[in-house]
């Protein structure tokens, strides 16, 4: 009698190995989709990391005041930290993203970004906190200018500009979840969004390993001349360890080249040398702004009750509505303003800086709390809408090999802006008030306005030098081979 067991469990290893088949088809799918669509994925990293970065962020300042007890000059020393990490390893790593693999800069950068956020939140002590800084600030490095060269050199420079204020908005709502979300998790717990973030944050590393891709990776290491292959056992092992270390040593040469040509690139070009300039007085503002604004929220003023909701629900709300309203203002610059325009640009960036100058001092000064919400919001507006026009000015003046490494060292320079100024701001908000290290803060960022002008000059004249000549760098290594970049039709931003 025929016995068809054997048939039936064929067919039920077709029926368990079909959603196996499928399941790997739609896997190899989405890693072509994501190969060939670099713009999707950055700006789905881009979500990702505002989402997971405003839950950590959104009560930050609380829990610091809250949880672990900071005074005003601890609070600004966390920042000093942070950009104290940020200066000593924005260079490197930009010319290590530039010689290497900007790809893997940013995972690592990730990665570390997430360890940060979690041991802060685990354990509320000042010294852990500095900790945290460490990892965070250095994290920080890996991914500052190595994503932005990423994306420039995968859809071309010219769309990199509407990338950058695309992501800016997309970022922008992805922060406006996160926000709801920390501060629904902090009202059951301070340090819960921090912790969540935190290890959210550690996935999102483990994901980019799959889908970031690079086609226009440059190679770490000089090739294998042709033809030749090591012979077997002890000739092989020695003729492999002389592989390596000839190609560690063209290595270590590339990462030299690197950094002189970016270096040589910013002396040639004094608009680059200006925009770095703004950059370290930005720095000296920024630091204690957003150390002290909220201290001074909730320490100046008494905040409305909000029924039977915790106080932090306010802090919710100050985010939210910063987050809507740069959204919008983001659109209307998006939609208005060529971000290719060394002009447009730069005067749109000069208004800017002009308003955050007022309004940092006013939110100072203001003793009514309705004025120092909105003064709050128009700080924060205001330095959403500027931050990616800033990275699209230094990018009409970057060559694409060592982009990396240039816009690292405008992360260098605001750090250095920072630590500068940040412990003089602090000392000020706890020997003589927090209002009045505010408006210091503010009055600090006023010489970039003459900076601004300088930098009006400059620009008119490398226009008039373009149409004469193209810029050039004498004496540079020759430019690595790369494929063609691919051609990325995006939707303006």
């Amino acid at each position: 009698m025929y016995d068809n067991s054997d048939n039936s469990d064929n067919s039920q290893q077709r029926r368990d190995g079909e959603p196996r088949w499928r399941s790997r088809r739609t896997w190899r799918t989405w890693r072509r989709a994501a190969n060939n669509n670099a713009y999707v994925v950055y700006l789905c990293i881009e979500a990702a990391f505002a989402l997971f970065s405003a839950m950590y962020g959104s009560l930050s300042t609380v829990y610091r005041i809250k949880a672990a007890g900071l005074n005003p000059l601890q609070l600004v020393l966390v920042g000093t930290v942070l950009e104290g990490s940020v200066f000593l390893f924005q260079i490197p790593t930009g010319v290590l993203a530039d010689v290497f693999s900007r790809r893997r800069s940013v995972i690592i950068g990730v990665a570390l970004t997430g360890l940060g956020f979690l041991l802060e939140g685990s354990f509320p002590i000042f010294g852990t906190i500095l900790l945290a800084q460490v990892l965070w600030g250095v994290g920080y490095t890996f991914i500052s200018g190595a994503e932005e060269a990423w994306i420039a050199d995968e859809v071309g420079a010219e769309a990199a500009g509407k990338a950058y204020l695309r992501a800016t908005q997309v970022g922008q709502v992805a922060g406006i979840v996160g926000i709801v979300i920390g501060v629904a998790l902090g009202s059951l717990r301070l340090n819960l969004p921090m912790v969540v973030a935190g290890i959210c944050v550690l996935i999102l590393s483990v994901a980019l390993i799959v889908f970031m891709p690079e086609t226009r990776a440059q190679a770490a290491f000089a090739p294998q001349p042709a033809g030749e292959t090591p012979a077997a056992g002890t000739i092989a092992t020695v003729a492999v360890v002389e592989t390596v270390e000839r190609a560690e040593r063209a290595a270590l040469r590339d990462l030299w080249r690197t950094l002189q040509r970016g270096l040589r690139l910013v002396w040639r070009r004094p608009i680059l040398l200006t925009i770095l300039g703004i950059g370290v007085f930005f720095g000296m503002s920024s630091e204690g702004y957003d150390r002290l604004g909220d201290a001074h929220i909730l320490s100046d003023f008494h905040l409305p009750p909000l029924g039977p909701f915790s106080y932090v629900v306010w802090f919710g709300i100050l985010e939210l509505g910063s987050a809507l309203l740069s959204l919008t203002v983001v659109e209307v610059i998006r939609r208005r303003m060529n971000t290719t325009s060394h002009r447009s640009v730069s005067r749109v960036l000069f208004v800017a800086n002009g308003v955050l100058v007022a309004a940092v001092v006013g939110f100072g000064l203001a003793r009514a709390f309705a004025l120092a919400l909105a003064l709050y919001w128009a700080v924060r507006v205001v330095r959403n809408v500027s931050s990616p026009l800033y990275t699209a000015w230094i990018n009409q003046s970057v060559d694409s090999d060592v982009r990396a490494t240039v816009l690292s060292m405008e992360g260098q320079a605001d750090a250095l802006g920072q630590i500068a100024g940040g412990p003089v701001v602090g000392a000020i908000g706890l020997y003589v008030s927090l209002r009045a290290a505010l408006v210091a803060a503010g009055l600090t960022l006023s010489p970039s306005l003459l900076l601004f002008v300088r930098a009006f000059r400059q620009g008119d004249q490398g226009d008039q030098g373009d149409q004469r000549a193209p810029h050039t760098l004498p004496d540079a290594a020759p430019d690595r081979a790369t494929p063609e970049t691919n051609d990325v039709v995006i939707a303006e931003r």
